[in-house]
């Protein structure tokens, strides 16, 4: 279809706004509510074009065939100008003096677009005080122009629901919960509103008196600067004073540096640009990210206090009796390479262990299994997936053949239903639970959530399901069972695309709704109404967490859960597929990189001797072929007397892997125990050596997100101190035990990998330049797979396979004595035990404490209440902490969070795993409680969002602020005077 634009044909694409065609074809029309990804809000009036001879906004017209569009005709350039003359009324115009004067500011822009020298309307303060009660951002009501885009973010895109206009009012503002502080209310402090801000009405409180060369000025001289210029305007027109601001502006680039780089916190895969002035950050700016757009949440936002937190490790530490003494690099390096050398000499290479990071990146968990294989000669060698993500993995190895998401965070968008299944989405994936939200509140798309606390997503789902701890497998299994014997099941795909079917159908048999119910505490009633759901649903994606894969039998149910995704045709196609939502931001990567005891990279097998040939010539040494310990069996062996040295780096072992004091009581018999840090942690305490490494922004290399992603993170500040990028540390050992390593930059490093590993034959550092990401596997010649499974599964006949999963009793059953079940997980706030987001103040502001919810029914039997001090006791260990009474909890469940390394959750859970990957049944926790009688205040202060009061809505609703009294669309009188 053509639409003729300015009197030229343009072609357009079906669904195309006009505003998308203008830009698109590089002709400048102002538009300053409109953003791509919030769609239009049609507040702001600026966008206003002539369409067939009649004034309409162009962000809110669909390009439509024959259209004839004329954008700077005398009535279209007066309807702008009287509008954007409308927004300078609202705004006071002192660019030079503005943190915000960056070359991105939309009024600032827009004023020298249209040349304006003279408002109209004069500007009017608003009687409302700045808002400074968030530790992250600021609201300015006497800047903000009342576009929207703020409210359209919060409602309609990270659907938080806390900003709203009331329009109504005789002087509208942004609100927060209806008119609550910032601070006090239902705001997660995720950053859309303050990123879509066309001002300086939202900004960073870590830009203010920053960002500019004058900012810094008092208020009081600061408001003469302002008075000054408001003077001189009259006089000299605003064109003078902006190009004073230009160059302001462009000195400013000099000194503030933006440099891309992927979130350090969860497996999202969110990017942006960070922007530093000296070690000074700025601000983080998302804006093209592949998986995020212009959204973040509260940590990748602005939980970056670690990076410049005085405790960081700038020295190697070398273990001095009780304590530690400072030593030079040659030292330790010296130290390190001698006691491995001489453990290995003693008791052969299997007596060295070796753990990498999954927050570091994919060249340094590639360089440690070399190390580990090539230069020690052992298989024992992991990484943290262990304790999350395995039975996933080993899931969809079974089922579909690759261990990863099966599509894209888009597909989740698309899809008719989610189901979500032990995940609290919310917290622990937040952007990802933003597109699900979306897709539910905007779109119509179905949602299901299955999980032991009614979270965020199940507040919100169509149908939450709260099953007895450790049962999903059963309803898994039965509404699969009740599918295929009902006629619901895609059976045209099943024969053609999946093996085994007979064999499973004869599997289900005993995984009746009777039994499901019974077992789960599910009405039939309702696993039938979930079984239609998802037979009648136009696509399927099943997400997936910890509440899932932290159970004894973690790798069955996920193998349920593939098993009912090929029962109803819900792969090879978009929409569709499942999704195991990774937890750290490289736990993905740190895997498909050989981080593991039974896999070089890309799941190549160590036991396969063709395999082994290819890395024993490409490295030029023989290789074990027996797969090694992970980290599970470790700890087993250190107590066993057969493992001697361990190596780590980037992970707090002693807190995250379960039964914690059994795991410190192995650590401290170690004869040589290497740690690599950018902290002082838990862990370190067991250390004979500790190696100061580098944070995410102080070196470069690739992550791997939740979806297959591989990105680019680039180096932003130095090294703080004589810390190191863990590339460089490994490297280093290695050479020291004779390696002859010569890696100058990860980009060779990612060239090797490349050349060994199918699954990234294509992946090269161009092909992944700035926003440039790549969905593996990666062919040779770059092309990459967003989704999956489009022509074949990944096994030897192309064929998928239905694979027959048993059910069992979970371990560490409630009994008299511990009569209460344990729950725990994640925080919006914090990461894991909040080792990076403790030392950023807001966060410790929001939640500076670890807290354990319970019921109101419990809290009533047992005469607790909020704030009151609580003492869990379980097989394994105790800890104390304050209670928080709430309903996301039912009878006698309780939820821990693990944002503590005083109280440290993990001191309560077991030594039972998964029996096939060995991940720990971490949600398989019973204890007794004991009321200590002490009363503090709520561990969740006023500040902390679950304490607000959101006001859902359907966005900006500008059709109010149409109705105002006050209110005509701009060049509404010039067609009046020419009609006249």
């Amino acid at each position: 279809m053509t639409v003729t634009l300015n009197g030229r044909p343009h072609a357009i694409q079906a669904g195309e706004r006009l505003i998308d065609l203008i830009n698109r074809s590089g002709i400048e029309v102002p538009h300053v509510c409109y953003h791509p990804q919030l769609g239009p809000i049609q507040s702001c009036d600026t966008c206003m074009v002539e369409v067939d001879g009649k004034l309409m906004r162009a962000c809110g017209t669909m390009a439509a065939e024959d259209m004839n569009v004329v954008t700077s005709s005398a009535r279209a350039d007066a309807a702008q100008r009287e509008a954007f003359d409308r927004i300078l009324g609202n705004h006071l115009l002192y660019c030079t003096v503005c943190d915000n004067n960056n070359g991105n500011c939309t009024i600032h822009n827009t004023t020298k677009l249209l040349a304006v020298e003279h408002q109209e309307i004069p500007y009017k303060p608003k009687p409302y005080e700045v808002d400074m009660s968030n530790p992250f951002y600021r609201y300015d009501p006497d800047q903000c122009i009342l576009c929207g885009r703020c409210v359209q973010a919060c409602q309609t895109l990270e659907v938080n629901e806390t900003l709203s206009i009331r329009w109504e009012d005789e002087h509208p503002r942004v609100l927060w919960d209806g008119g609550a502080s910032i601070g006090e209310s239902s705001c997660v402090s995720c950053g859309h509103c303050v990123t879509v801000c066309p001002c300086n009405a939202l900004m960073e409180t870590s830009m203010l008196g920053e960002a500019g060369y004058m900012t810094s000025l008092s208020k009081p001289a600061l408001d003469g600067m302002i008075d000054v210029v408001k003077g001189i305007e009259p006089e000299m027109g605003y064109g003078a004073i902006m190009q004073v601001s230009e160059i302001e502006s462009h000195m400013r680039e000099s000194r503030t540096k933006k440099t891309k780089t992927v979130c350090t916190y969860c497996g999202v895969g969110c990017s942006f640009d960070v922007w530093t002035k000296d070690r000074h950050i700025l601000k983080v700016d998302p804006l093209e990210g592949a998986a995020n757009g212009v959204s973040t949440c509260i940590k990748g936002k602005f939980s970056w206090g670690h990076i410049n937190s005085q405790d960081r490790l700038i020295e190697p530490l070398i273990r001095d009796g009780n304590g530690f003494r400072e030593a030079s690099w040659d030292e330790a390096l010296s130290l390190v390479a001698r006691r491995f050398s001489e453990i290995k000499a003693a008791t052969g290479p299997d007596s060295l262990a070796f753990i990498s990071s999954s927050k570091c990146t994919n060249e340094e968990s590639y360089l440690m299994q070399k190390l580990a294989r090539a230069v020690i000669g052992t298989n024992n060698m992991d990484n943290c997936s262990r304790y999350c993500q395995a039975p996933a993995t080993t899931g969809l190895f079974r089922t579909v053949g690759y261990g990863g998401d099966s599509g894209s965070i888009t597909d989740i968008e698309k899809a008719g239903l989610v189901l979500i299944v032990g995940s609290n989405t919310a917290e622990s994936h937040p952007v990802i639970a933003t597109r699900v939200k979306r897709a539910h509140k905007m779109h119509g798309q179905k949602l299901i959530v299955s999980d032991l606390r009614e979270n965020e997503m199940a507040e919100r789902a169509d149908v939450f399901l709260h099953p007895r701890p450790g049962t999903d497998l059963i309803w898994l299994s039965a509404v699969t069972k009740y599918i295929l014997d009902n006629g619901l099941a895609d059976e045209k795909f099943i024969a053609q695309w999946v093996n085994r079917a007979d064999e499973f159908k004869k599997s289900l048999e005993s995984f009746t709704l009777e039994m499901a119910s019974e077992r789960c505490g599910l009405p039939i009633e309702t696993l039938t109404k979930v079984a239609d759901m998802i037979a009648g649903a136009d696509g399927v994606c099943i997400l997936w967490a910890m509440g899932v894969t932290q159970h004894s039998m973690g790798s069955d149910t996920s193998t349920a859960i593939s098993n009912l995704l090929l029962a109803t045709g819900n792969y090879m196609k978009p929409g569709t597929g499942a999704y195991p939502l990774r937890g750290h931001n490289n736990v993905q990567g740190a895997s498909d990189h050989g981080a593991m005891p039974n896999f070089f990279p890309g799941y190549q097998e160590v036991a396969e001797p063709a395999i082994r040939a290819k890395f024993e010539k490409a490295w030029n040494v023989s290789l074990p072929p027996k797969p090694g310990l992970d980290n599970h069996l470790m700890i087993d062996a250190i107590h066993d007397g057969k493992l001697k040295s361990m190596y780590v780096f980037g992970e707090e072992m002693s807190l995250v892997d379960s039964n914690a004091n059994y795991v410190g009581d192995a650590l401290s018999k170690l004869d040589f125990f290497v740690m690599q840090e950018i902290f002082f942690s838990e862990t370190c305490r067991f250390a004979d050596v500790i190696l100061p490494a580098s944070p995410s922004l102080e070196k470069e290399g690739t992550f791997t997100s939740t979806e297959r992603r591989i990105q680019r993170l680039y180096q932003a500040l130095e090294p703080l101190g004589e810390s190191r990028p863990d590339w460089i540390i490994i490297q280093d050992i290695a050479n020291r035990l004779g390696a002859g390593w010569k890696y100058e930059h990860p980009s060779q490093i990612y060239e090797e990998i490349a050349s060994l590993t199918p699954l990234f034959a294509g992946v090269t550092y161009e092909r992944l330049e700035g926003y440039k990401t790549l969905q593996w596997p990666v062919a040779e010649d770059g092309s990459d797979q967003p989704l999956l499974y489009t022509k074949n599964f990944n096994f030897p006949d192309g064929k998928a396979t239905f694979y027959p999963v048993p059910w069992s009793e979970p371990t560490d059953q409630q009994d008299a004595e511990y009569d209460l079940h344990l729950n725990n997980g994640r925080l919006l706030e914090h990461f894991h035990e909040g080792n990076m987001t403790y030392r950023t103040e807001g966060i410790r502001e929001k939640t500076p404490c670890v807290f354990i919810e319970v019921s109101p029914d419990l809290a009533g039997e047992r005469g607790i209440q909020t704030g009151g001090w609580v003492q869990l006791t379980s097989r394994y260990g105790k800890v104390r902490a304050q209670a928080v009474i709430t309903t996301r909890v039912q009878g006698k469940e309780l939820y821990m969070p693990m944002n503590s390394t005083d109280e440290a959750v993990n001191r309560l859970t077991s030594s039972h795993t998964d029996k096939v990957t060995h991940t720990p049944a971490y949600k398989e926790t019973s204890v007794q409680l004991r009321v200590l009688g002490e009363v503090g205040d709520d561990p969740l202060p006023r500040t902390n969002s679950r304490h607000g009061h959101p006001t859902p809505q359907t966005g900006v609703e500008v059709e109010r602020k149409w109705k105002r009294k006050d209110y005509r669309q701009p060049g509404d009188q010039l067609v009046q005077i020419q009609t006249r």
